[in-house]
C-alpha cells in the first residue's frame, strides 16, 4: 500500500532525544524519521524503557528533542514560541491519557464542555457539543454523573469525548486501555479507530496491549530502543465499529515511507 510524502498529517526527521547529561546521559532517540497519515489508527508498541512515550511527547509537542525536526499539519512545531504551540495544540489536536485525568467535582458533561469553556465558546454552544461527544462514545445517558459514579471504561469515554470535543485532526493516546478490563479495552480501542475512520483524523496511540492491534491499521514496534517492525495491518471487523453499546464490550507488509531506530 503506497504513501504520499506530501499527504503526511505528521513527519518527523532526525529526532534526537536522551535524558541525562555526560556520561550518565541515556540516549532515547537516535536519528529517528517517521511520518502518519490521517486516517489511520497507528499503535507504537514496546517494553517500558523503548522511547514510544518519548516519541509520543514530542511529536505532540509536550517535549522538545534535542535535535530534528517535527512537521504536524505543515507547521515546524518546535519553530513555534510557547504561547504559538499551545495555541496550536489546541486548535489541531486531542489527547487521551492513561490515568484519565478527570476532575472529582465535575459530572462528564462539565467534564467534556470545559476545554471549550477556557476558549470562549458560548455556554450554551459548548454544551451542546458535549451532549454530541458524550452521545457518540456512548455515553449519552450518564452525562450528569461524577467520575465516582462511573466505571473505569466509563471515565475513558469521558475522556475520549473531551479530546473529540474540538474536532481535532490529531489524536494522541497514551496507553489508554492499561487500567481496563478486557471488555472495555475493546470499546475503547474501537472508538479511537473509529474516530480514525469517520472523522478523518490520525490517531496515535502507545500501549502494551497485544489484544488491540486487531483495530490498527498500522503497527509500529520498538525494542531495546530501535524500531524494529514498521507494518500495514488490515483491521478485522469488530462489533464496535458501527457505534458503541455501552453496556457490552465486544497479512502485514513493510511500511514503505517510515525510517529510522531508536536508542
Amino acid at each position: 500500500m503506497s504513501r504520499d510524502p506530501s499527504a503526511a498529517s505528521i513527519s518527523a526527521t532526525g529526532l534526537v532525544h536522551g535524558y541525562g547529561k555526560g556520561a550518565a546521559r541515556t540516549p532515547v532517540l537516535h536519528q529517528l524519521s517517521l511520518q502518519f497519515w490521517p486516517g489511520e489508527l497507528t499503535l507504537m508498541m514496546g517494553a517500558s524503557g523503548s522511547g514510544k512515550s518519548t516519541l509520543l511527547a514530542i511529536l505532540s509537542g509536550l517535549l522538545r528533542p534535542e535535535s530534528g525536526a517535527v512537521r504536524v499539519l505543515d507547521t515546524p512545531l518546535w519553530n513555534l514560541g510557547p504561547r504559538e504551540l499551545e495555541r496550536f495544540r489546541f486548535q489541531h489536536c486531542g489527547y487521551v491519557f492513561q490515568n484519565f485525568n478527570l476532575f472529582p467535582a465535575l459530572t462528564a458533561i462539565e467534564q467534556v464542555a470545559l476545554p471549550l469553556d477556557f476558549g470562549g465558546v458560548h455556554k450554551a454552544q459548548a454544551r451542546q457539543r458535549a451532549v454530541t461527544a458524550l452521545e457518540e462514545v456512548g455515553l449519552g445517558t450518564r452525562m450528569n454523573l461524577r467520575p465516582a459514579q462511573l466505571s473505569g471504561g466509563e471515565k475513558q469515554r469521558v475522556a475520549i469525548a473531551r479530546a473529540l470535543i474540538g474536532s481535532p485532526q490529531i489524536l494522541f493516546a497514551d496507553e489508554p486501555t492499561s487500567a481496563l478490563d478486557s471488555a472495555n479495552s475493546e470499546i475503547v480501542i474501537a472508538l479511537l479507530q473509529k474516530i480514525a475512520r469517520t472523522h478523518g483524523a490520525t490517531v496515535i496511540t502507545v500501549t502494551h496491549d497485544p489484544r488491540l492491534t486487531r483495530h490498527a491499521e498500522r503497527i509500529i514496534r520498538l525494542q531495546d530502543g530501535m524500531v524494529i517492525e514498521d507494518t500495514l495491518e488490515y483491521p478485522r471487523p469488530g462489533p464496535l465499529l458501527a457505534g458503541v453499546d455501552a453496556r457490552h464490550a465486544s497479512p502485514a507488509q513493510p511500511h514503505p515511507n517510515s525510517t529510522g531506530d531508536y536508542l
